[in-house]
């Protein structure tokens, strides 16, 4: 079964969940999402497999989130897809995907449920 992570390795709890799923004796397919953004497809899939609102995995806090101004609820989600992947500092991480779901590891066991 393959598992990826969508990792920043500046992040702790990124570094953490990474740690965890080593704990389990695997070794995921690290994306780092800063470099190499997930396309619109990708991160609509992304978020089927969490099955959580598009805005459930934007960073607000973010100067992006302001700057864009994305506290406005009537902007489509597809537009909000198209943000995210232009400014992936918006992405919430880590995220954790397997072929039995995904999972945002926040905290980091939340991904526990979707491991072998």
């Amino acid at each position: 079964m393959t598992i990826k992570i969508y990792h920043n390795p500046r992040c702790s709890k990124s570094r953490q969940t990474l740690a965890l799923i080593r704990e389990h004796g695997l070794e995921p397919e690290i994306i780092e999402y800063l470099k190499i953004p997930p396309t619109p497809a990708e991160l609509k899939r992304i978020i089927k497999s969490l099955g959580v609102p598009v805005r459930e995995v934007i960073r607000s806090g973010e100067a992006e989130y302001r700057d864009l101004g994305l506290a406005d609820t009537s902007i489509p989600d597809a537009r909000l897809i198209e943000l995210i992947c232009q400014h992936p500092k918006l992405l919430q991480r880590p995220i954790v995907v397997s072929g039995q779901g995904a999972r945002i590891g926040r905290p980091p066991e939340a991904i526990e449920a979707i491991l072998p």
